[in-house]
This record gives structure tokens, sequence and C-alpha cells, in this order.
């Protein structure tokens, strides 16, 4: 057969597929053989590590243990990054100061820091205090590296039995670490940082160290901190020279110092101290016999007149003394302050009233409240219900959620780029990437076209984020800069307040409203002088002027709009009826924060209330008991009518009601007026003759030398004279030490031109 490819050489161009073939084929052959041979051989070498029997089983369990250690490294590492994070170093260093505070009269309301000139080394305390503090906190203080096993141990025991919490299995350690760095939120991850913490303390300070940190730091309840605070509040002296029973009694406060303590509960103070000297037999510090003295000579203690002490309030004054001190080198200082007393007392009444009477079936057990004149001056601040059970500030230091109290920066931002109060946006649920936003009905929008006073006014969720993704986030999230916020992220849920926010922070970006647009930073401390009496700070001389951070006219719509809120719309309960308010409801997702926000010509008050660990409320919104707390504060807080309205909004009848009363009485009792302003200038006119006739004397020859005429004789008759004690023969100081009688010339101190002048124009009617 005639093959056509072959004679013309196509088969030799063509591809020789054969050959590939058995190409492939002994290449995978020869692999095949090698990777055989490489296994046999690996096989054999470790066969001879084979093991059998108890040797197996061992290397087991060690490979075993070696996995789950590698593993539990990388957790625990992982869970001990978050404590690393929260230690601060500037904590430590609080000690420094000394602090006084004042009210704004000048009197004292309290002290915070060591204080430099009683601090008492951990030598000098007496034995008794130490051993009464370990014997009931932490018997194996000397022993654990931070964390006792035994006791946790044996504290789960006991809490178990009586299903409940009974008794605490932390150690000093531990309480050292939480009263340092962490807030008192109940939760596993709190208590995993605690732990951590107590390592790292453990890691670098000693146990005296730690021991002396914590006699110096804890709470004992009356405003006093520290061993050495305590003793000279309840006993008047120093803890030096406390006796047994004494040392007792301030060991059983530090469970529970608002409970325990003597002038709060006298009969629960002296059952606690019976248990801190069982306590002391039971650790073997003690024989029976040793505390048999002390049960049967009770301490005895101060009377305190009052002992409500605003410790929300210096806590916070504290760490703003220390920012404004900072690099200053003054330690021991004064600071006089912005605190109302009687506000701070009607705030305490108002939240706590809250949470006792609603807050348990509404399973709400914490709260805040902040309060600031519209310039910023704090005048009333509760960080908590109890700030013996804890000292964590809520109010400043708590971020949460605002929920819709946020929306009203969003419709600033809006005013500021074209829209305005009476703006038309419909009410659809505007999509951001695969979400978009419901009503707190839970539809989606009505689709009606709405103003945007109602929109704000009925809290639509809709509409807020609307504006947001039309204005812009970045212009939403410049504007909460400008007004002195920071930290807000750029989100699609930005505008429901989905970040977190302190309740200070939250009053301070209000009160620019209240404020006409001024940028309000919140502020405690008006005057700061050192141990010598200098000044150190003046608010008035070293703060520059509120800038204007928000024109008027945004502020003047955004103020009606926000008393619509409050007239006719989720703030209803929050009316007073003397004056006008404006102000927002806030509710979290899941009914976890509820907020009520809103001020008057006068204060700026923010109401935060939900739970510590985060827990969900029973449906409790921001225009419940946020709204009843701030109308039962702000009703009582308001001892005048004398404030200006808010601005953008008119004057209350009632406000100018009572200021045209005012002001009438004054034009129907002119006489009466008259009489106190001639009363007045009579007081000033009296003098003594002897002074009167050197005055009268120095005028005349300073009228003569100026060309003008003599005084009116009338006016000097007219004058009141003290009468004149007569002189006697031996002149004397104030210490009564005889003194050498001088010329009467002499003894005339020479007086300026002005002073005389003014001292004239003050005898003339």
């Amino acid at each position: 057969m005639s093959d056509w490819f072959s004679k013309h050489g196509g088969r030799d161009k063509l591809i020789n597929w054969l050959g590939i073939d058995s190409k492939i084929d002994s290449t995978l052959a020869e692999s095949g053989a090698r990777i055989r041979n490489i296994w046999n051989s690996t096989t054999s070498f470790f066969a001879r590590f084979r093991l059998t029997g108890l040797k197996r089983a061992v290397n087991e369990l060690a490979s075993e243990a070696l996995t789950i250690g590698l593993g539990g490294f990388f957790i625990i590492y992982t869970a001990a990054l978050p404590a690393l994070f929260e230690f601060d170093e500037e904590k430590f260093r609080t000690g420094q100061f000394s602090v006084k505070f004042l009210d704004a009269a000048g009197n004292e309301i309290g002290r915070r820091g060591i204080l430099h000139n009683d601090a008492v080394p951990l030598e000098e305390i007496p034995d008794h205090v130490i051993k009464a503090t370990l014997a009931t906190e932490d018997r194996r203080f000397f022993e654990h590296f931070g964390l006792d096993v035994l006791g946790t141990m044996r504290a789960l025991i006991q809490n178990l039995r009586a299903n409940g919490v009974v008794q605490g299995g932390s150690s000093i350690t531990q309480q050292l670490a939480k009263n340092i760095f962490l807030s008192p939120e109940r939760s596993l991850k709190r208590k995993v940082k605690e732990l951590f913490l107590a390592f790292l303390l453990e890691s670098r300070f000693s146990k005296p160290e730690i021991l002396k940190m914590y006699l110096d730091r804890a709470y004992m309840g009356g405003g006093a901190f520290g061993v050495e605070a305590a003793a000279q509040f309840y006993f008047g002296k120093s803890v030096r020279n406390l006796t047994l029973a004494e040392s007792a009694v301030l060991a059983g406060l530090y469970k529970a110092p608002t409970k325990y303590a003597p002038h709060v509960n006298l009969p629960a103070s002296r059952a606690r101290t019976n248990e801190v000297l069982s306590n002391l037999v039971e650790a073997g510090f003690y024989t029976a016999a040793q505390v048999h003295e002390a049960r049967l000579h009770p301490a005895t203690f101060i009377e305190h007149g009052t002992t409500e002490s605003p410790d929300w309030f210096l806590d916070w004054a504290f760490e703003e003394v220390q920012r404004l001190a900072r690099g200053k080198h003054e330690y021991i200082l004064t600071a006089r302050t912005t605190i109302d007393l009687e506000m701070q007392a009607k705030a305490e009444q108002a939240l706590l009233t809250t949470l006792s009477k609603s807050g348990r079936y509404k399973r709400a057990k914490s709260g805040a409240l902040v309060s600031l004149e519209v310039d910023g001056a704090l005048k009333a601040m509760v960080g908590g219900p109890d700030y013996g059970e804890s000292q964590f500030n809520r109010a400043s230091h708590a971020k949460r959620q605002p929920g819709s109290s946020f929306k009203p920066y969003v419709y600033a931002t809006a005013l500021e780029n074209g829209y305005t109060s009476k703006s038309r946006v419909r009410d659809v649920s505007p999509r951001c990437g695969r979400w978009s936003p419901k009503n707190y009905s839970g539809s989606r929008g009505s689709g009606r076209r709405v103003t945007l006073t109602e929109a704000l006014s009925r809290s639509l969720n809709t509409v807020a984020v609307f504006l947001s993704l039309n204005v812009g986030r970045e212009k939403v999230i410049a504007f909460m800069n400008r007004i002195g916020i920071k930290g807000v992220r750029k989100t699609c849920s930005i505008a429901l307040g989905d970040g977190g926010m302190t309740p200070l922070e939250h009053t301070g970006g209000y009160a620019t409203f209240a404020n006409n647009g001024k940028l309000v930073k919140p502020y405690a401390i008006i005057e700061l002088f050192n141990a010598h009496g200098e000044l150190v700070y003046s608010r008035e001389r070293d703060e520059p002027a509120a800038p204007q951070v928000v024109k008027p006219k945004v502020v003047h719509q955004l103020n009606q709009m926000l008393h619509s809120v409050v007239t006719s719309g989720t703030g209803r309960r929050a009316q007073l009826p003397f004056t006008h308010v404006a102000g927002k409801t806030g509710t979290s997702s899941s009914y976890r924060d509820a907020w009520f926000m809103g001020y008057t010509g006068k204060l700026v008050t923010g109401v935060w209330i939900g739970n510590d660990n985060y827990r969900p409320t029973a449906g409790v919104t921001g225009g419940s008991l946020p709204a009843q707390t701030w109308q039962a504060f702000n009703s009582v807080a308001h001892t005048s009518m004398d404030f200006t309205p808010i601005p953008g909004l008119p004057e209350h009848p009632v406000q100018a009601a009572e200021r045209q009363r005012v002001a009438q009485m004054r034009l129907s009792n002119p006489e009466d007026n008259q009489d106190k302003t001639k009363e007045n200038l009579a007081e000033k006119r009296t003098l003594s003759k002897r002074t009167l006739d050197v005055l009268l004397r120095m005028d005349t020859a300073m009228r003569k030398a100026a060309g003008m005429s003599p005084p009116d004789p009338e006016l000097i008759q007219d004058t009141q004279l003290e009468p004149t004690k007569p002189a006697q023969q031996t002149n004397k100081r104030s210490d009564n030490s005889p003194v050498r009688s001088r010329d009467k010339r002499s003894s005339i101190k020479p007086v300026q031109g002005p002073s005389v002048r003014q001292a004239t124009r003050t005898l003339t009617p």
C-alpha cells in the first residue's frame, strides 16, 4: 500500500507521541521507586525509636501536653494583650499630688492624693493593722504569685453551697489591679484582665510595695482613701496609734465601705468587726484571749455633722488638677472648684430615686448624671448608684452608645450644608452597602415626605441615616471634632449613635448648642494655689476665649427643633413648667443604653441609665426613666428664674411674668429702695473723727492747690462719726506689748492723690 506521508517525509515532521509516552512512563516509574526507597529508609530510621508499653503511654501524654500547652500559650497571650493595654504608668503617679478642694465660696469639700506631710511608711503601720488586713482579705499574700489558688477554690465552694456570692476569692494584688486600672463590671473579660494585671504587678513590685499601695489606695468610706485617711476620719488619730479594735474596724471596710461604715450602719459595723477578730484567730495571728479585750471594748468613733462628700466630682477634678499642674513642679495644691453642693445632692437623689423605684423591675441597675452651666462649669456629677460599692466613674469614663441622642449632631451638619428646619425629605430607608435602617416601630419608613423638625421630633432613623449619607459622613465626623468629641468612626449607622462616648463628653457636646455655638469644654477647676498660697493656675487668666464653632443661625434652628422633641416628640416627660427645654432622647440596640440629653438657658444636663455588664434592660427608652430623672433634677435645680432663654427660643411666659413682677415691685416701692440706698450710703460715711479730720484737711489743701472751692459744711455735719475712745497714756501693740510713743504727724502715712479723691467721693451724697 502506498504511504503518501512517507513518500513526502510528512511523518518525520509530526510529533513523536510514542516517544513522549515512553518518556513519561519511565519518569513516573523512576520517581515512584525513589519515593518508595525514601519512605522505607525513613521508616527504618524511626523504627529504632518505636516505643511500647509504658514508655509509649508517657510519650503520648507528653506529646498531647506539648500540643495543649502551645495552644494554651497562644490563647493566654491573646487574652493577656487587653490587660497589657490597660497598664498605665501614669496611674501610679497620682500619689505625687496632694490636693485640697474648695467650693466656689472657699469652703473645703474634700481632699485627694497622698498627704505628703502625713504619709506613713509601711514599717510604721502597726502590726495588728496589717494582720487584720491579711486575715480578712488574703491570708496567703506572702506565699502566692498574685493568684491565691486555694483561696479561690475555697470561695468557689462556699458560693456554690450558698447558691450565691458570699465570699470573694480575689487576692490583694488582684484587688489592687482592679482599683487602679479596671472598671467594676462583673464579667469574665474583666476577671481575665484582673488576673494578668495581678501577675504584672507581682513581677514589677515586691510584696511589701504591693501591700503598701493597697493600704494607701483602698476606699474606706466617707471620702477617705487609705488607712491613714480613714484613721483620721473615723478616729481622729494617725494609723500609727490605732488599737486592735480600731484596726479591726478598718479591716472590715475593704469589702463594702458604704455598707459597713460605722457612721452609716453601726450594728453592721460591729458585726463585721467581730468577724474580722474571728479571722485573726482562725489565721493564727492572735489567740482568742488576745482578741477578747477588743471584743469587750469596741472602738469609739468621731461624730461627723455630715458625711456627704461629692466623691464622683472630686475624682474627676483630681484628674483635671493633675493635667493642669503637669510640668509646673507643684504637688501640694489647693483647688477652687465649680461645684454646687446643693445641686450635687439633688442630682444624687434624683438618680438614686429612679434606680431604687424602677430599676429592679426594669432591670436597670446603673446610671450617671452630669450637669453643666452653659459655659461648661461642672455643677454636679453622679458617676454611679453607690460610690462605696464601686468607685468607677461612669460619668467621665464609661463609653456607651448614645443611640438616637447622637442625631442632633447629624442634623446640625445638615443645617450647615443647605438644609433648614422646614426642608422636606422622604421617610424611606436608604441603603448603605447591604444594610438599611429601620425605624423604632420596625418599619422601613412610611414613604411620605416630612420636615426635618418632624423627623427629629419623632426620632426617625431613616431620615437621620439619609442625611448622614447625603451630606457626607466625613462632614459629620468633622463637625464632631470641631465641638470637641473625638474618636467617632465612619460607619453606615453613624447617625444612629453606634459608637461610644461618655456622659461628660456628650453633655459637653450639647452645651455647644446651649452656648449659642461657642465651643464648650467641661471644667471643674477655677483656680489652683500652691502650698505658699501663690496662684498657679487661673481659668480666667490662662484659658483662651471660647471660639465660635457653629454659626448662631444653625444653632437657633436646631434649638427650635430640639424644643419640639420635648413639646410634641419623644421627650415630653422632660418638660418643665417654668422654662423652655430643648433635648433629645436616645436608646441603643436591645435597650442596653437609655439617654436623655437636654438643656435650659441655665443648665445642660445629661442622664444615662443601663447596666455595667451591658445586659439589656427591660425596655427602658430615653423618653422613660432618663427623661423622668432629668425632669426631677432640673425641677429643683433651678432656684431662680433670672437666666437668659435658650438661644433661638423666646422667653417662657412664666419667666417673663416673674421678671415683670420683680420690676413692678421695684417701681411700686421706690421709697423703700431710696431708704436702702441712704442706709448704704450712711454706712459708707461712718468714719472716726480723727480719720475725718485728716481726710478733710488733705482734701482742703488739695482743693486749694487746684483752685477749687472748699468742701460743703453740710456734708461734714451729715457724716456719721464713730465714737472716739479716750487716749491712753501708753500705746500698746496688738499683743499688749508697749511701744514708744511717736509724733502724731509721723504716725500718719502719706496718702496718694487718687486715693484721697476716691475717699472724698465716698463722702459725697
